[in-house]
């Protein structure tokens, strides 16, 4: 990350759309330092491992969770006389990605030898690229949103990229025994899941030469909600372009946060703490308060010489950071261009194609969503995920009203499958189904209350609502004669209350149309009821 100082369009945004999570308490706090007077700067490194069938140099299987050491070669071990081979698709998902973000694709680039001494390099250095990488100079634009805001629009944070580059993956340590911090480094690199005081570490060389992009922003972000939105925006991109998973928990796209603190108003730049083993969005958030509490307040009480230059780990039972390793005492990377791979030449016109073959953005598509008539927050919610956007985009393109789909999408629906713990995807309810309901309410056929009656068994058993609803003989009663005769036996039977209504007590309406209801087992036409009772009452 470039030690700058910037401005950015981050500032004076309240909160980050989704993320939570209540400020840590920093360590030695005596509610000194004042949140007024300070301020963070913040940059974020992340990787996120590539969607690709096979290993960045090799042609060892690139997945995930299998049995540890099998998938592994004499080319990614490392052995001597074997030479790299670069992987064509790896370089392809870098270049989309980079196009994503607004960069300038650089038409030629290298690898490099990334080298420092560390048990999760099996050729004891890493493939990257150094100063000539494939990517540079971006911006992405995270949405800030909060539940209950009110506006008609996304406000955005505007983050810029320094670079993109392509590299290696290391193999995945895990620590064990005694007070060992992290049990794996799952967040990625040189030494962010190590501890000193574990009692042995297990190496599982399977992720070592998975393909990976890092992506490294200028210190622009200001608070936790900025950095975690950025952070959100970013899986969000990698996942409608289907670069990455972006599975945080796999360690498919892990964040490594840069953080120092200065009084409001100053320009120079404090000392820069890494925090590493981020593995979720309110991670992000948590960890940057807790760091800009513990470095404000250590100033403040006059200890600013106790905050170093270091790389620190997220402890997220005890919501605190804690120090690993100071940077001087690590060994120097030392960088030299690799010999075994050419200068990365990409051919003409390559950029420009995979430009045209680019799928809508989250921005695009909130932006499309807005247009329809939604909400804020409900834009917010079907763009969060691209399997909801391309579900409920089916919905519509059948002709549903997009207002009525999102209304069951983002209510009864998602609420069914969070209580089950599935996805969109993994719904029995495709949305041909979901139109053919919303129709059959706007056709009157069904009630609503209808539909939310049969909708659980159409989301268990992929049944059409149409074959549920026949199936169970809650074809709703439209027909005004059938109606009029059951109205007209409810007053009959309800002289009191005829009266009482009549003397002024107009919300007894409510009491005959749910005698109605009742009568009808929910099956009659609720707006026919409404009409039929108020002539019949006001006759």
């Amino acid at each position: 990350m470039m030690d700058s100082s910037s401005s950015s369009g981050c500032r004076g945004l309240v909160g980050a759309c989704f993320a939570s999570s209540a400020p840590a308490v920093a360590e030695g706090d005596k509610a000194s330092a004042s949140a007024a007077e300070w301020e963070s700067v913040i940059g974020v490194e992340t990787h996120v491992q590539l969607n690709t069938r096979t290993k960045a140099f090799c042609s060892c299987k690139s997945e995930y969770g299998g049995k540890p050491n099998a998938n592994v070669c004499p080319v990614c071990l490392g052995h001597p006389g074997m030479l790299p081979s670069l992987n064509k698709k790896m370089v392809e998902l870098a270049i989309k990605m980079g196009v994503a973000l607004n960069c300038s694709i650089h038409g030629e680039s290298k690898f490099d030898r990334k080298q420092y001494f560390y048990g999760d390099l099996p050729k004891g250095y890493q493939i990257s690229q150094n100063d000539r990488p494939i990517a540079t100079e971006g911006l992405v634009e995270a949405p800030m949103f909060v539940v209950g805001m009110q506006t008609d629009a996304f406000p955005t944070c505007k983050v810029r990229i320094h670079r993109l580059h392509m590299e290696e993956d290391t193999a995945k340590l895990t620590h064990e025994g005694q007070d060992s911090l992290a049990t794996s480094n799952d967040g990625g690199g040189d030494d962010d899941g190590a501890s000193s005081g574990s009692a042995s570490t297990l190496a599982d060389y399977n992720r070592a030469g998975v393909p990976l992009i890092e992506i490294v922003t200028e210190p622009d972000m200001r608070s936790g909600e900025e950095a975690a939105a950025y952070a959100q925006e970013l899986r969000r991109i990698v996942r409608y372009l289907g670069v990455s998973s972006g599975n945080m928990q796999e360690g498919s796209l892990r964040c490594d946060v840069n953080i120092s603190v200065r009084r409001k108003g100053e320009t120079r730049l404090g000392t820069k703490v890494e925090v590493k083993n981020l593995n979720s969005f309110s991670a992000v958030k948590s960890a940057v308060e807790y760091e800009t509490r513990r470095q404000s307040t250590l100033i403040e009480e006059g200890r600013g010489g106790e905050i170093v230059q270091e790389t620190r780990l997220w402890d997220e039972a005890r919501a605190e950071t804690k120090s690993m390793r100071s940077k001087e005492e690590a060994a120097d990377y030392r960088y030299l261009r690799e010999p075994d791979l050419p200068f990365l030449v990409l051919k003409d016109g390559q950029v420009s194609e995979i430009e045209g073959s680019m799928p809508e953005l989250p921005g695009q598509v909130r932006q499309k969503l807005l247009a329809m008539g939604l909400t804020v927050a409900d834009a917010a919610i079907v763009s969060d995920d691209v399997n909801l956007w391309h579900y409920f985009s089916k919905v519509v393109d059948l002709g549903t009203d997009p207002k009525a789909a999102c209304n069951w999408l983002v209510g009864d629906i998602l609420a069914f499958l969070n209580g089950k713990k599935l996805s969109i995807e993994e719904a029995k309810m495709s949305p041909q189904s979901l139109h053919e309901m919303i129709a059959l309410i706007e056709e009157g056929v069904i009630s609503g209350k209808i539909a939310k009656q049969i909708l659980p068994e159409v989301l268990d058993s992929g049944k059409s609502p149409k074959e549920v609803v026949e199936a169970k003989g809650l074809v709703q009663i439209s027909d005004e004669g059938e109606l009029g005769e059951i109205i007209g036996e409810i007053i009959s039977k309800n002289p009191k209350q005829v009266e009482q209504y009549r003397g002024g007590k107009t919300k007894l309406f409510g009491f005959f149309v749910g005698q109605t209801m009742k009568a009808t087992q929910g099956k009659a036409n609720p707006k026919l009821v409404n009409d039929i009772v108020k002539s019949k009452l006001d006759a």
